[in-house]
């Protein structure tokens, strides 16, 4: 029985976290920051949509690295908004496991899959997140034994890819569901 920190989303928002409970000691911390006081008692760090930046004075202290679930293909669209800016960069999409390094979404890569999305003049930004957003968890859970026993062969990406900040995101987004094929035809 592993002790988990599941920061990010809470139980309402994925079932990823129930799942785990079922064999694991697990705290949901949600968006709070982390300190060396509250990790130090923790096999393992989960992220998944922790909107903030794990400092290199915890990573240094942990007993192994923690994960984070990503909904992009990385190295692209690391940082904020992944998925909005994979249609706009036309970069690959899709969904990444990977260890987090002091680099924002750039640490070893433990799995990731493509998405390839059959876009409509109906598919909004939100759609193409929620399915995003299944197929992490589905990735996740998978996969999940061998990820919670550190049973996997990480890879290192050389590509550089792409990175946006939070303040990136155009002032004309308001809201998701904006129609992605209208979107892109007037930039």
């Amino acid at each position: 029985m592993l002790k988990i920190l599941f920061v990010g989303y809470n139980s309402k928002k994925t079932q990823l976290i129930n799942y785990l409970k079922k064999n694991n000691k697990v705290i949901v911390h949600g968006q709070k920051t982390l300190n060396r006081k509250i990790i130090k008692n923790f096999d393992l760090i989960i992220s998944f949509g922790y909107k903030k930046i794990i400092k290199p004075n915890i990573l240094k202290v942990l007993k192994r690295p923690a994960i984070n679930l990503h909904i992009s293909y990385l190295p692209y669209n690391r940082g904020a908004h992944p998925n909005f800016w994979s249609f706009v960069d036309q970069t690959p999409k899709g969904v990444t496991i990977h260890e987090i390094n002091d680099q924002i979404d750039s640490g070893k890569i433990i799995l990731r899959k493509k998405i390839i999305f059959n876009l409509t003049e109906k598919t909004t930004f939100i759609d193409t997140y929620n399915i995003l957003f299944n197929e992490i968890e589905k990735l996740f859970l998978k996969n999940s034994s061998n990820i919670l026993l550190k049973k996997y062969k990480t890879k290192v990406i050389k590509t550089i890819g792409t990175y946006h900040n939070k303040n990136d995101l155009p002032k004309n987004i308001t809201s998701w569901n904006i129609k992605i094929l209208n979107y892109l035809n007037n930039l």
